[in-house]
């Protein structure tokens, strides 16, 4: 499968076009736990979400733009939900020392990740299949960034935290998606979280 451009034709600017498009994704995300990407027709997507096929390419060009927003906008969510997370560590104390910081974030990275893992494994997959380089820069500095958000709090110098934020993102989206692609029912979580602390731990202290 090529790596095409995303195209959006139309931006949903009012909220019930907004709403279709949110339903056409998740209509493709409750398909994707039936069968594979490649299987799932454009027809059943807009099936069950309930409007034309008309609808669908007032949105999109093909099948593959849908896949590329939904992996975009599911990347996404998670990055805000780790935001939320993390601030909320913030307000319950302040006397977290980093460590222990970035271990909470990282367990509840990999909780949330857990609990729809098919959907991950399959993330990983179709980003591969569907995203272009500009598409998956993007999507990778949109995590550099969250990471630079979540560590502020702890480093002053903005060189380190650039540093320290993109070893974080190298080492967690390394060890998570190399798993999932390799061994999507995967079951060590435990011994996968020790790896990653272990391995930042090592990193960021050179």
């Amino acid at each position: 499968m090529k790596n095409p451009e995303v195209q959006v034709r139309r931006r949903p600017r009012q909220s019930r076009a907004k709403l279709t498009q949110e339903a056409l994704q998740e209509s493709f995300v409750r398909l994707l736990h039936e069968r594979h990407a490649h299987e799932i027709t454009i027809r059943e997507i807009t099936d069950i979400a309930g409007v034309g096929l008309g609808t669908f390419y007032e949105y999109f060009s093909k099948k593959e733009d849908l896949v590329a927003l939904t992996i975009h906008q599911h990347v996404k969510s998670n990055a805000e939900l780790l935001k939320s997370y993390a601030q909320s560590l913030m307000e319950l104390s302040t006397k977290l020392s980093f460590a222990d910081y970035l271990q909470q974030i990282i367990h509840f990275q990999l909780e949330q990740i857990q609990a729809r893992q098919f959907l991950w494994a399959q993330t990983f997959l179709l980003e591969r299949q569907v995203s272009n380089i500009e598409s998956y820069r993007k999507s990778y500095a949109m995590m550099v960034q969250m990471w630079h958000s979540i560590l502020k709090p702890y480093i002053d110098d903005a060189e380190q935290l650039q540093h320290i934020s993109l070893n974080v993102q190298r080492v967690c989206y390394g060890f998570v998606s190399q798993t999932l692609l390799v061994e999507p029912e995967f079951i060590e979580w435990i011994m996968l979280e020790r790896d990653i602390l272990q391995s930042l731990e090592k990193i960021n202290s050179k």
